[in-house]
């Protein structure tokens, strides 16, 4: 089970490319939250549907972990929002998600 938080963005196709890199899983986010214990990852979905459109999902063993975090690293989590900052046209807090259970990986049958 994990805590995981979703965000919604809209994204100008002239910021796109800077915008996954900075919010993908190997980018200046995920280093930051990689730096508290109880960090799973982040994952950024890109919409098939809406040109432009975003969700990132940020994973946390727990809530507590998550709150620790925000706590512990709040100077360098503000710095970083003003340094991403107009990335994103809109940037709009889903929710925090209890993970009832993992994905699931079905095998494809061929044929």
């Amino acid at each position: 089970m994990s805590y995981c938080i979703l965000w919604r963005f809209a994204v100008a196709q002239a910021r796109r490319a800077e915008f996954e890199a900075a919010y993908g899983p190997d980018g200046p986010w995920a280093e930051l939250f990689g730096k508290a214990e109880g960090f799973i990852g982040v994952e950024l979905l890109r919409s098939a549907e809406e040109e432009g459109s975003y969700l990132t999902i940020d994973r946390w063993t727990t809530r507590e972990a998550f709150e620790a975090f925000r706590r512990n690293f709040a100077s360098e989590y503000a710095a970083l929002d003003r340094r991403l900052g107009g990335l994103a046209a809109t940037e709009t807090r889903i929710g925090a998600f209890a993970e009832i259970s993992g994905p699931v990986h079905r095998e494809i049958a061929s044929g």
